[in-house]
């Protein structure tokens, strides 16, 4: 079965980059299952733009090779492949010199027609691809510009990049692409709190312990020593998916959900973080670097340099200053070649104020309340519940299961990827799943001053932790102190 979905306008979509990794494992297969699902329309044109040496049909070549490698067998179609690759193009570019542009320029359609340029390139090549778009006339028509992280290494550098695209684009045109805000489940968070009356009179520090939220990956560094070694964990993962994952953990309800309403919220949370206490930092943040083993290299061997401090793994503890929060902590961690794959928010409950129980039934255990994003995304409630049988009251534990595709009755139910629903909203024209620029410069102004401080440390290193473990024991403690335990990271 395939999910009912809305047909898009026609549009032109240009890829810079199209040749790359983004745009093969992700943009291609993304925009043939929304050929496939009916939505986007027979008419719209994909222009991959690039400095590789090919024409349009070498370019289809590309993008069919593409579809085989990441596209299920199951979900190819003949006839709808070969319309897919109907519609797209491919013009040589570069982006720093006059080669291409004028060829770019006549393959875009005339008139109202939507017209979407996807930056998936370095950053530094953000600027003379908006210069350029802006001398061809290219923004006259009815234009967005999407780009990717990183969006700055920095406050300073992120609000030179901000400049830089608000010199061309209005900010209603800008589409800074985090996507984690695309999973189905970070949707569901959103509908669990405020289209249910039963959550959002418990969503304060009145009945919630703590927040736990875990962005774990069994992978190492792999290939990508240059570009992590120059950011780490803390700009990699925490400044964006963390932070904008305890934003909507922590948001007050929204006046509708549109997007600038959603993003006043979020940037009321990111102004609300009580700053990291340098002075007790240690206790506050943990940093980590994985160990190498029979079966992995260590992190520094990934990284290509044996005198690296850049940390392959964090954990924080968050505190935020308003009424609904204050006093409830958050704990956040991202690391890799950690024991599994996971994904996770999860809502710790207070224990109820008294058990009326006698000591032989047991204690009662705790609500927690965890919303996956991956993998197998869902949301599921630990109940105390009484175990069946005779003998007695004994308590157990129990969970309220809710797998998307069983809960709705659907069990063929595909769940889309999440670029795939981000690509359509920025045809759309909807930005309520993007960052607004004064939410990018928020979260790294709050975060700033640790890196600085941890960078001009010269006898900080990172904690090592072994492969396939949960991080380093230092962010064991951070939750021990506190009388706390961290979720197990399990697949």
């Amino acid at each position: 079965m395939v999910a009912r979905t809305i047909p898009v306008p026609p549009f032109d979509l240009v890829v810079f980059g199209g040749t790359g990794d983004l745009a093969r494992r992700k943009l291609i297969p993304a925009l043939y299952h929304r050929l496939r699902a009916g939505q986007m329309p027979p008419e719209a044109r994909v222009i991959a733009a690039a400095r590789s040496d090919m024409d349009a049909e070498a370019y289809r070549r590309l993008a069919e090779d593409a579809l085989a490698e990441f596209v299920p067998k199951d979900y190819l179609d003949a006839a709808i492949l070969a319309q897919f690759l109907g519609t797209l193009d491919y013009v040589r570019l570069d982006a720093t010199a006059d080669r291409g542009w004028d060829a770019l320029d006549r393959k875009l359609t005339e008139g109202d027609r939507i017209s979407a340029f996807y930056l998936s390139v370095a950053p530094r090549f953000f600027a003379p691809i908006c210069e350029r778009l802006s001398k061809l006339g290219a923004l006259r028509r009815n234009a967005r510009i999407v780009v990717e992280k990183p969006l700055g290494r920095d406050l300073a550098s992120a609000r030179s990049l901000n400049a830089q695209l608000s010199a061309v684009f209005a900010e209603e045109q800008i589409y800074r692409i985090d996507h984690y805000l695309g999973k189905e489940t970070v949707q569901n968070l959103m509908a669990l709190r405020f289209a249910n009356a039963l959550f959002e009179p418990l969503w304060n520090a009145r009945h919630v312990d703590h927040v736990q939220i875990t962005v774990a990956e069994s992978v190492g560094i792999e290939g990508r020593g240059d570009y992590y070694d120059r950011n780490g964990a803390m700009r990699d993962m925490v400044q964006n998916h963390l932070m904008q994952l305890l934003c909507l953990t922590a948001m007050e309800p929204p006046s509708a959900y549109c997007a600038d309403a959603v993003r006043d919220e979020k940037l009321k949370v990111l102004k609300s973080l009580e700053p990291i206490d340098l002075g007790t930092g240690a206790e506050q943040v943990v940093r980590g670097q994985y160990r190498g083993n029979g079966a992995h290299s260590s992190a520094l061997e990934d990284l290509g340099n044996q005198h690296s401090r850049t940390e392959s793994f964090v954990a924080m503890k968050i505190a935020i200053s308003n009424w609904r929060w204050s006093g409830t902590p958050f704990y956040v961690r991202t690391g890799k070649r950690l024991r599994a794959r996971l994904s996770e928010i999860a809502v710790f409950f207070r224990p109820a104020p008294h058990s009326i129980f006698p000591a032989a039934a047991g204690k009662p255990g705790r609500n927690v309340l965890s919303i996956r994003l991956q993998p197998h995304e869902g949301i599921t409630l630990g109940m105390t519940i009484k175990d069946p049988g005779p003998g007695g009251m004994r308590l157990t534990g129990a969970e309220l299961d809710m797998t998307f595709a069983e809960g709705l009755g659907r069990p063929d139910l595909r769940m889309p990827d999440a670029y795939e629903r981000l690509v359509m909203d920025v045809i759309r024209g909807d930005q309520t799943l993007f960052m607004r620029g004064d939410e990018v410069e928020a979260a790294w102004a709050w975060i700033d001053p640790a890196i600085t401080e941890w960078e001009e440390r010269q006898d900080a290193r990172p904690s090592p932790y072994d492969s396939g473990s949960s991080g380093p024991e230092d962010a064991l403690m951070l939750l021990h102190r506190d009388g706390r335990r961290w979720r197990e990271i399990a697949a």
